[in-house]
């Protein structure tokens, strides 16, 4: 049997490639502005969720945590995340409010980090982002109880059932815990690479009410 070293080094890295060489020269003002032009791109030649991101924070003790969830906005206040002040990441942001994002697009060979304070949007954004989800969705958050032990699957479905039975006796129904998080960075990063393993990355670092771009050694 292959032992797990040589398995992982027959692997393929950076198999992807990028349509257009990354012009460092010619990029807008603001982070916010090339990665719509990224994601603009991933979506346009049909990336696989190209909205997924991990989101990494810290819990009480200094450990760091990580795990992937779905991108829903990006404006001046920053990116966009919806979790539950119950979950173990919204009680670590809750100690913590400073967090980082990574997407990674293989496809393209491009990469996205970002990393700054993260602050809960108004009452009225996380009620909208609530009720714009799906009812199984909404009874799964109703049911609050994410990462804790699960003694049998059917204390789960007994759960959502139970959700989905208050939701349709009352379709008003919000979890109060359910937020709308944004991070605004304090740096953003734009990766990319090329089949000749040359990689560019390019440094937004906010300076006041500006950005200042700095090319970065790979």
């Amino acid at each position: 049997m292959m032992d797990m070293k040589t398995k992982l080094a027959q692997l393929q890295v950076l198999s992807g490639h990028a349509i257009s060489q990354f012009d460092t020269s010619d990029v807008p003002d603001t982070p916010q502005e090339l990665f719509g032009q990224w994601l603009d791109r991933a979506i346009a030649l049909d990336v696989a969720e190209p909205q997924v991101m991990t989101l990494s924070t810290i819990d009480a003790e200094g450990e760091p945590d990580a795990r992937m969830v779905v991108l829903l906005d990006v404006n001046e206040q920053g990116w966009h995340f919806a979790a539950s002040t119950l979950s173990p990441k919204g009680q670590q942001l809750g100690t913590t409010p400073r967090a980082a994002l990574t997407f990674y697009w293989p496809d393209l060979a491009q990469q996205v980090r970002l990393r700054g304070p993260v602050l809960p949007l108004a009452a009225e954004a996380s009620v909208a982002d609530f009720f714009r989800r799906p009812e199984r969705s909404r009874a799964a958050i109703l049911a609050g109880r994410q990462s804790e032990v699960l003694e049998t699957p059917e204390d789960l479905q007994l759960a959502l059932r139970w959700q989905l039975e208050r939701l349709s006796a009352e379709p008003s129904l919000i979890a109060p815990h359910w937020v709308l998080f944004a991070l605004a960075p304090k740096e953003a990063e734009f990766w990319q690479a090329d089949a000749g393993r040359h990689f560019t990355r390019l440094r937004y670092r906010r300076s006041g009410e500006q950005w200042e771009r700095n090319l970065l050694w790979p």
